[in-house]
């Protein structure tokens, strides 16, 4: 069995100190929050860094790896893994694993949350009683919009999707699905075209990764199908949105609101969507609770151990499925 104090680990990004503090009682850690301090480390112990675990902000590119010859695995804290150059890791023989199932119920929590708050406009009422406005005799105007008879179109029924579709149900909520191909043994209408689902739906529900595939899934085009009692819910990645689309389409009417939580160039948000009225907005939150944060983490140094003392791991990415606990 390998002695895991002696194995070099590169530890990049935001992450609990939790997980830090794990990371750092289980191997030789060496900690690089920033760009200026990872160059520093891998200048000095790049050759024999054999691992890195990686949290939010820090691209883990094709560069980075040409640095680190003897790297066998990056384990990714998050279910999404787009900053990951995974095809790179993978022509390299270097497997990467994410975090998924650990944040689905979270993230399931944080969209339906979002939707209510967004369609009963429940952030811009609670503004408006601190403001002292209700006391002052001014009640809140009735919210236009309902989830009374909506349906919600999610697009990507992946393991976030149906648990988001489950909770939607039990609302009463008519809910259908766009995905690349159908799901066998799901009850709910699969569409095809994107565009097609978005024309017959008044709710959109982003729930997809990151990346070329998907980004700007949802353009211009489809925001005009969705048409101006459209809501569109972004819990998956802020690329997948053309957010200067949104802007226009909310500014205008082309639909009636939107709640994110991700953002296209985050942490910056642009002043013209923070400035509409029709959007509700969350800094990146949906599975950021201390117990889903951990248990992410968690599963993280679980990814590290295992591979150092059995040679496989528990949750690879498909660009590099070998080899599996």
């Amino acid at each position: 069995m390998a002695d895991l104090a002696d194995i070099d680990v590169l530890v990049v990004g935001r992450l609990p100190s939790h997980t830090v503090d794990t990371l750092a009682a289980t191997f030789r850690a060496r900690r690089a929050e920033d760009s200026a301090r990872i160059a520093a480390v891998v200048a000095e112990h790049g050759p024999g860094m054999r691992a890195i675990a990686t949290g939010f902000g820090v691209p883990v590119d094709e560069a980075l790896l040409a640095r680190l010859p003897a790297l066998e695995i990056v384990a990714s804290f998050g279910v999404g893994y787009d900053s990951i150059d995974a095809k790179a890791a993978a022509a390299r023989g270097i497997v990467v694993t994410n975090s998924p199932d650990v944040l689905t119920e979270e993230v399931a929590d944080t969209a339906v949350g979002l939707l209510i708050m967004t369609v009963r406009e429940l952030s811009a009422a609670e503004r408006h009683l601190r403001a002292g406005l209700w006391a002052a005799g001014r009640g809140y105007p009735v919210s236009r919009l309902t989830l009374r008879g909506r349906t919600a179109g999610i697009l990507g029924l992946g393991r976030i999707g149906i648990a988001i579709a489950r909770r939607l149900e039990a609302m009463g909520i008519t809910v259908a699905y766009h995905n690349r191909t159908p799901r066998p043994a799901v009850p709910y209408r699969y569409y095809g075209s994107l565009i097609e689902m978005a024309a017959r739906v008044d709710t959109l529900i982003v729930a997809v990764p990151g990346g070329a595939i998907t980004r700007h899934m949802v353009d211009a085009a489809v925001l005009k199908a969705l048409g101006p009692e459209g809501v569109l819910i972004n819990v998956g990645r802020g690329s997948t949105v053309d957010e200067r689309a949104l802007i226009a389409a909310l500014g205008d009417g082309t639909i009636a609101a939107a709640g994110l939580d991700v953002f296209e160039n985050e942490p910056r948000v642009p002043a013209e969507l923070i400035a509409l009225p029709n959007a509700v907005l969350l800094p990146h939150v949906a599975s950021a609770s201390v117990h889903t944060r951990n248990a992410m983490g968690a599963l993280m140094v679980d990814n590290l151990r295992a591979w150092f003392t059995t040679g496989r791991v528990l949750t690879p990415v498909a660009e590099t499925p070998w080899p599996r606990a």
